[in-house]
């Protein structure tokens, strides 16, 4: 698990939250999805890519982790159709293969063993589903 500190929603939000969506918007708009997908948002913060992603397809399922209970909190009220619960990006409590997609933005950074997150992202990711980075 990361050392980093997330206590504050609202505090990322004025610091960060505003570049978050716009490259929610820009990794969306190059990975054209297809539609009803399920997603892992790895990393999810305060949910701008869940966020985005539920914009452009209300159909899709998708299930944010994050370590910081606040950022989940955030995240949860802004996408309530998602599946928001805390975990360690990794070791991910999740079967193998389960999403279509992972995603991660802004993130990797902050992991010490980014290797080992990524390697969590395809392993739940189905063989030939997306997995994408963005930091």
């Amino acid at each position: 698990m990361s050392g980093y500190a997330a206590t504050d929603g609202a505090a990322y939000e004025q610091s960060m939250g505003r570049w978050s969506r716009k490259l929610a918007d820009a990794i969306l708009d190059v990975l054209v999805l297809p539609r009803g997908m399920a997603v892992l948002d790895e990393g999810c913060g305060t949910g701008a890519l869940a966020d985005a992603l539920a914009l452009r397809d209300p159909m899709a399922r998708i299930t944010g982790i994050d370590i910081s209970p606040a950022f989940l909190q955030a995240a949860r009220a802004r996408v309530p159709g998602g599946d928001f619960p805390q975990g360690d990006l990794c070791a991910l409590d999740l079967p193998d293969g389960v999403f279509d997609t992972a995603l991660s933005l802004l993130l990797l950074q902050f992991v010490p063993d980014r290797a080992e997150a990524v390697a969590e992202m395809l392993r739940v990711t189905k063989p030939g589903g997306v997995v994408a980075a963005a930091m």
